[in-house]
């Protein structure tokens, strides 16, 4: 879904700031919904029959219904997906409310493996209603943890066209916030266990002109650690070449071309009236003709960087065939090399309406007049041309029936519920060879090409961060090149390139690594040649990073200087400083334990029992000797730091655990701390224990002080030895806000692991 610069689209922002009363729809009444504008360009277009106009016009002033997906990878997904309709759905069927009965959440039909599920109840009722009221407490904590991301129904279509497998090379052009984004990570994690993350041969880049966005990715994506991931920091139209060392060994480097790109481009986002109900007040015709331009360079960008046998699929959230048939029909008329490909027949559920071969643009902000051809409007304005932004290709061109639009989607509101959307799947014609996507690239190198500013209606955010200070230490180095992104702080060099703290590979033979290792009990299989630090040579390392070999190889034949990346691999290890006498180590992160689990030593996993896992969920940093005697023994043998505890599938006074769980622990002198965040073991606590984690001492006086409630508890040093507070445990330190009722906001998560 593209995001609308000004307004529409996904354009909002995020953060804990409170949406505005003009986008809420219980404020607004149907007869206020309404634009002559509007009404006279899209009857222009004839883009519904007349007879459904009305039934178009009704849908579109009516509330959107919740939708979300089942989140990670597919077996993590069934396993959820299966409490969702097992336990859930049957405790809300029946329910009445005010002599109504309320209907239960359903699957979306055309969605695979039923993993996307809509309810449709209003606001009142998840406030009111005992049962929806549970419901609606599941789905705001799992999806704060990434098992469930609140999403749009359109927007889950066009990763679903992208086809991506495991060994794909995947680029996502205008990423952020991310909910398309963690869908092709899971389609590139196919291979995942229920506990363990793969490490995918492929790659996926994931890209926004917005450099703030770009942390929001980052944000994301660390709910589904992937080493095969990258996030860069730039403009999508103008995207710089990556290169890669030459296949066949010589010394000159070659370009690295894409399997897979989904063009997700900003738009005017008019198909998202039913959420976006400001759009109604100032929509015109001239929201689409602005962006015609930026989205066809976007697109033509993407046909550049695609492999001879590779996929493109070309998305907004507007109905505006300018933005949509339009841009399609000049980015193929400008490269005949590529054709549509009919995807009619996959998701067959899916009620769609063929792409449109005609339409009449206009300028007229009044939409007095539209116009078949480029020629009539000129001849009816002769200063248009310069007073517009209307150019030829925002009209149909003469060989229009050669280019088979009707090969792409349109999603109507009235259809299936939902809000609007287009996508369009294009490939380039087999007989077109590998040699001649590599001609076109060859002038387009990192080194030599700094991405320039294009018109866009929101500039992009200069970063605001400083430098990030640590001590010096010894280490051994393998490489080091210039980066940019989220370790420390953004630098420009006046002549356009960017320098940064930078992303540097630690040697397999560097003593800090061979520790943590060694400490951590991995096995000789673990990848050490492919560890990422962020940190200038000699200073001490904090957290590391680890990659696949694909993600290794551009790191090191780029230099960073033209290309803003923002972030690379997944954060797997961090050090913890230990209390007094006790000498820091590094700890396994909640996030990276999926990624290092295959490679732990077996034997040193702890295994405990559904007694032990309560005792660890529902207090706060428990004392080992408040442990069953039993399991008190296999604490005090333990050495002090991180270990890794494995729960089997139980039943403990009516609770159970359907499948094996795996957490980190925090082992120090007379206490151990479950390694993940208040809002991960409250979502572990109702989907096993079924009610919330009790609130700690501080959320307790907070709450008597009648201040805000604190979401970490410090430890005291007597009890964890000076460990870090629950939030920095888990390595995350920021909050994402949640909409009171998740049925406004588009919150995108990706899941953690098997919690």
């Amino acid at each position: 879904m593209g995001r609308g610069r000004k307004r529409g689209g996904r354009g909002g922002g995020r953060g804990k700031q409170p949406k505005s009363d003009e986008y809420r729809t219980d404020l607004i009444e149907k007869a206020d919904m309404k634009n002559e504008r509007f009404f006279a360009y899209y009857k222009a277009q004839k883009i519904v029959p007349d007879d459904e106009w009305m039934d178009f016009l009704e849908a579109l002033r009516s509330p959107l219904p919740t939708t979300f997906r089942v989140a990670g990878s597919r077996q993590i997904a069934k396993s959820l997906n299966e409490t969702i309709k097992d336990v859930h759905v049957p405790s809300l069927s029946n329910v009445t409310f005010e002599d109504q009965t309320l209907p239960p959440p359903v699957q979306l039909p055309w969605y695979p493996d039923g993993l996307a599920w809509q309810f449709n109840v209003p606001k009142k009722v998840l406030r009111k209603s005992p049962e929806f009221k549970k419901f609606h407490s599941f789905l705001v904590f799992e999806t704060e943890v990434g098992n469930i991301s609140r999403q749009e129904a359109v927007s889950m279509l066009p990763p679903l066209f992208l086809d991506v497998e495991p060994h794909h090379i995947v680029m996502d052009m205008c990423a952020a916030p991310g909910s398309k984004t963690a869908q092709l990570l899971e389609a590139l994690h196919a291979q995942d266990t229920l506990t363990s993350s793969s490490i995918p041969s492929g790659l996926l880049v994931a890209n926004d002109s917005d450099y703030k966005r770009t942390h929001l990715l980052i944000h994301q994506s660390a709910r589904l650690p992937s080493p095969a991931f990258m996030v860069t920091n730039l403009d999508a139209s103008n995207y710089p070449s990556i290169r890669l060392p030459a296949s066949n060994g010589a010394s000159k480097k070659e370009q690295l071309l894409f399997d897979r790109i989904l063009c997700d481009v900003p738009c005017s986002g008019d198909g998202t009236l039913r959420k976006n109900i400001g759009i109604w007040k100032h929509w015109s015709p001239n929201d689409g003709n602005g962006l015609h331009g930026l989205q066809l360079r976007i697109l033509q960008r993407a046909m550049k960087m695609l492999k001879a046998d590779g996929r493109i699929v070309y998305s907004t959230c507007s109905i505006n065939p300018v933005e949509n048939e339009a841009v399609i029909a000049a980015a193929l008329q400008s490269n005949p090399e590529f054709c549509l490909v009919d995807v009619s027949s996959n998701l067959p559920e899916l009620q769609r309406r063929p792409g449109m071969s005609s339409w009449r643009p206009t300028a007229d902000k009044s939409v007095s007049s539209t116009y078949e051809t480029y020629e009539a409007f000129l001849a009816a304005d002769p200063q248009g041309a310069a007073s517009t932004k209307l150019t030829p290709g925002h009209w149909p061109p003469s060989n229009v029936d050669e280019l088979n639009l009707e090969r792409c989607m349109r999603i109507y509101p009235h259809l299936q519920d939902s809000g609007g959307f287009f996508v369009g799947v294009l490939e380039r014609k087999p007989s077109v060879g590998k040699a001649s996507a590599q001609v076109r690239e060859k002038k387009r190198t990192a080194d030599n090409e700094a991405p320039s500013e294009t018109e866009t209606k929101k500039p992009r955010l200069e970063d605001s961060s400083t430098p990030v200070h640590v001590e010096p230490t010894s280490g051994v180095k393998e490489s080091s090149v210039s980066g940019e992104g989220g370790g420390g702080g953004t630098t420009g060099t006046g002549n356009g390139s960017f320098k940064e703290m930078p992303y540097t590979f630690l040697s397999p033979r560097d003593p800090t690594l061979l520790s943590c290792i060694s400490r951590l009990r991995l096995t000789d299989e673990f990848p050490s040649t492919n560890v990422l630090v962020r940190n200038p040579e000699g200073d001490v390392v904090r957290s590391m990073y680890l990659t696949n070999d694909l993600i290794k190889d551009i790191i090191l034949a780029n230099d960073f200087t033209k290309i803003r990346l923002t972030a690379a691999g997944t954060k797997v290890f961090t050090k913890q400083e230990g209390g007094k006498a006790i000498e820091a180590q590094y700890r396994i992160l909640g996030e990276g334990l999926p990624v290092v689990l295959p490679y732990l030593d077996p034997s040193s996993i702890v295994t405990g029992n559904m007694s032990v896992l309560k005792h660890l969920v529902m207090s706060h940093y428990p004392l080992c000797t408040s442990f069953e005697e039993s399991f008190q023994p296999l604490l005090d043998s333990l050495e002090l730091g991180c270990h890794v505890f494995r729960f089997p599938p139980g039943e403990l006074d009516g609770a159970s655990l359907t499948h094996d769980l795996l957490v980190p622990i925090w082992k120090s002198g007379v206490s151990v701390a479950l390694m993940v965040d208040k809002k991960a073991k409250n979502a572990l606590s109702l989907r096993v224990f079924g009610k919330e984690v009790p609130p700690s001492v501080r959320d307790k006086k907070a709450e008597q002080d009648g201040s805000e409630v604190v979401i970490v508890e410090e430890p005291t040093e007597s009890v964890i030895g000076n460990a870090e507070t629950e939030a920095e445990v888990e390595g995350e330190g920021e909050e994402m806000a949640l909409d009171e009722t998740i049925g406004d906001t588009e919150i995108e998560r990706v899941v953690v692991q098997a919690l």
